[in-house]
C-alpha cells in the first residue's frame, strides 16, 4: 500500500478556496494592463520591466523580515529562482510590454489567453499529475471563444498590428507555460519565498540589461501619475500577485494556475466599467457566460454533479 501511494501522484485538487485565490489574481492582473499601458508611455518598456521587479523584490524582502522568514535560508535555490525570474518575470514583461507598444489591448487579450493552451500541452509531456483531458480542453477552448466574443469586432483593428509584436506576445505565454511547469519544483517552499526569489533574480538579470540598452533611468521624467502607476503595478499586480499564484500552482497545479488568464479580461472589462465608467454589453455578458461555462467545464464538479443527478433520475424511475 506503502508502495502504491508514492509511485501514484496525488490529483491536484481545485477547492474553493483555490479558485477564489485564481479569481482574485484575475481581478488584479486585469488591472496590470492598464497600469503598464500609463507607464510604457513614458518609460522604455525594459526600464519599466527592471522598476517593476526591483521595487517588487524590496517589497517582498521587507515583508519575509518581518514575518521572520530568512531569505537566506533559501539560496540553494538559487538556480532555480533565476529560471523563473527569466521565465516568468524577464522574458515575458519585456516581451509584453514592447507588444503593448504596437497592439491594441484586444488581441493582446486574446493572444494572452492562449496560455492555458500552451501550459496543457507542455505540462502532459513535462509532468505525470497534469494530463491533457477532454474537460480541460473543452473549458479552455470556450474560455478563448469568450474573450474573442468579449473583445468582439474590436479584434479586427487589432490583426493590423504588426507579426513581430503578434509573435512577441505569443512567445511571452509560452515563456509563462513553461514557468507554470518550473513553479511546480518549488511546492515545498513558502509561496513568498519563491516570489521574492523570482524577482530578486530578475532584479540581478535586469540591471546589466537595461543599462546596456536604455542606460541610466532617467527618475525624474515619470511624473506623479506614472509613478503611481508603476508602484502600482509593482506591489499589486507583481508582489502580491505572485505569492497568490504560487499559491494556487502549489495547490491547484500549473495548468489550473494559468487559467488566471481566461478571468483577466473580463477584470480588465469589470474594472472599465466601476472606474471609467464603461457601458456593458451584450457580447461582454454573453463572453463572461462563455468564460464562466469554460471554467466550469474544467472544474468537472458542476458536470458530474448533472451527470450523477441524471442517474438518480433514471434510477428512481425504474
Amino acid at each position: 500500500m506503502a508502495i502504491n501511494q508514492t509511485t501514484t501522484p496525488n490529483p491536484l485538487a481545485m477547492t474553493g478556496f483555490v479558485w477564489l485565490q485564481l479569481l482574485l489574481l484575475g481581478a488584479i492582473w486585469g488591472g496590470s494592463f492598464f497600469f503598464a499601458k500609463i507607464a510604457v508611455s513614458v518609460i522604455p518598456p525594459l526600464t519599466l520591466v527592471l522598476f517593476r521587479v526591483v521595487i517588487a523584490a524590496l517589497a517582498l524582502h521587507i515583508y519575509l523580515l518581518g514575518r521572520g522568514i530568512r531569505f537566506w535560508d533559501y539560496r540553494q535555490h538559487a538556480l532555480g529562482f533565476a529560471g523563473l525570474g527569466l521565465l516568468n518575470n524577464v522574458i515575458p514583461f519585456s516581451l509584453l510590454f514592447i507588444g503593448q507598444t504596437a497592439l491594441g489591448a484586444g488581441i493582446e487579450s486574446i493572444l494572452n489567453a492562449t496560455t492555458p493552451i500552451w501550459t496543457v500541452i507542455i505540462a502532459s509531456f513535462l509532468t505525470i499529475d497534469e494530463k491533457i483531458s477532454t474537460n480541460k480542453i473543452a473549458g479552455i477552448l470556450l474560455g478563448i471563444f469568450g474573450t474573442v466574443v468579449m473583445v468582439g469586432p474590436g479584434i479586427l483593428s487589432g490583426l493590423g498590428g504588426p507579426l513581430w509584436a503578434e509573435i512577441a506576445v505569443l512567445t511571452a505565454t509560452l515563456s509563462y507555460a513553461f514557468a507554470s511547469i518550473l513553479a511546480k519544483r518549488f511546492k515545498g517552499i513558502p509561496p513568498a519565498v519563491t516570489a521574492t526569489g523570482q524577482m530578486t533574480a530578475s532584479t540581478l538579470i535586469m540591471v546589466p540589461v537595461v543599462l546596456l540598452s536604455d542606460g541610466i533611468p532617467n527618475l525624474a521624467a515619470p511624473d506623479g501619475g506614472v509613478w503611481a502607476a508603476v508602484f502600482s503595478l509593482a506591489l499589486l499586480s507583481t508582489a502580491f500577485a505572485y505569492i497568490l499564484f504560487f499559491s494556487i500552482v502549489r495547490a491547484g497545479g500549473a495548468t489550473n494556475a494559468s487559467l488566471v488568464t481566461l478571468v483577466v479580461p473580463v477584470s480588465a472589462i469589470l474594472l472599465g466599467t466601476i472606474f471609467l465608467g464603461e457601458q456593458l454589453g451584450f457580447k461582454d455578458f454573453a463572453g463572461m457566460a462563455l468564460i464562466a461555462l469554460g471554467l466550469l467545464t474544467i472544474d468537472g464538479r458542476l458536470l458530474a454533479a448533472l451527470k450523477n443527478r441524471k442517474k438518480d433520475r433514471v434510477f428512481n424511475k425504474s
